[in-house]
């Protein structure tokens, strides 16, 4: 997916909320913004957004001089998603379709994303919580995802947000783990889930955890570790969350379902569905196109 003009502004408001987060002082947030202007002016379009993103971000942590501006924000939805993750689970199970439900959970998730909204409260958790069970999601393929967890044999799960992961897990004990492996951040980009959000989550108890080697709010291949490119390649389904994930994989020629709530217009009409759509489906690779 390429950037749009209608991205760049979103560019300048997430690099000022992001160097808000670390500093008071007006000179460096000026310098930040002053330096992302100059770095718009050169951007190349067919660029995906995280490219962009991760310019951006490198910049507000050298000039802030902060490895992480996120830490604090994660932390805190990290432990809000744990104080409910019992309930989310208790209501997983008792419901008629574990595996929908968990989806549901999973997707709703998805709010806890800092690079679309950095006014995002704890206790918006709960209120998401609340309606995802009962709400439209005719976005959702199920059955067809149910198919092909089962059908594959290695599954590769990317992983998206901070506190998001742990929403992430109550889907992830809903699915075969042996077959899983799943992919966190190298290191530190917006509220992105690094291995230490992983391990607060205890994923690395149930499943393999791994990282991409890499610090954009996506999946850049050819930046990438080779160790992550590997598994990538070797993986015959990948389950990615999150916009980040969408806008980086959506032309990559690989059996990938996508899991997202599209909270941007320009993701909703790339898509071709309403903002605010909650969605799972299915990109195939053109090799096997032609056979559905």
């Amino acid at each position: 997916m390429k950037t749009y003009l209608e991205c760049l502004p979103c560019f300048v408001r997430q690099a000022l909320d992001a160097v808000r987060l670390v500093t008071d002082e007006p000179a460096v947030q000026e310098q930040v913004l002053r330096q992302v202007l100059a770095e718009l002016g050169r951007i190349d379009l067919g660029w995906n957004p995280p490219q962009m993103g991760q310019k951006i971000h490198r910049l507000v942590r050298e000039v802030a001089g902060v490895k992480d501006p996120y830490r604090e924000v994660k932390k805190r939805f990290n432990n809000a998603a744990l104080k409910i993750y019992s309930k989310m689970r208790e209501l997983v199970i008792e419901s008629e379709d574990p595996l929908e439900a968990a989806i549901r959970m999973a997707i709703a998730g998805n709010i806890i994303d800092f690079g679309v909204n950095g006014t995002l409260r704890e206790g918006d958790l709960e209120e998401t919580i609340n309606g995802c069970l009962d709400a439209d999601f005719s976005g959702l393929q199920v059955d067809a995802f149910g198919r092909a967890v089962n059908d594959a044999e290695e599954i590769l799960y990317i992983a998206d947000n901070a506190g998001e992961i742990v929403f992430d897990r109550l889907l992830i004990e809903q699915l075969p783990i042996a077959k899983i492996t799943v992919a966190v951040k190298g290191s530190p980009v917006i509220n992105d889930a690094t291995m230490e959000d992983a391990m607060l989550a205890g994923l690395p108890k149930i499943v393999e955890v791994i990282d991409n080697g890499f610090d954009a709010p996506g999946v850049i291949l050819e930046s990438c570790s080779q160790s992550f490119r590997d598994r990538f390649e070797k993986a015959d389904l990948i389950i990615a969350k999150g916009q980040g994930n969408y806008e980086t994989l959506s032309d990559a020629d690989k059996n990938i379902f996508f899991m997202l709530k599209a909270k941007c217009p320009v993701i909703a009409q790339h898509i071709g569905c309403a903002t605010g759509t909650s969605l799972l489906f299915r990109k195939r690779p053109t090799a096997i196109t032609g056979n559905l």
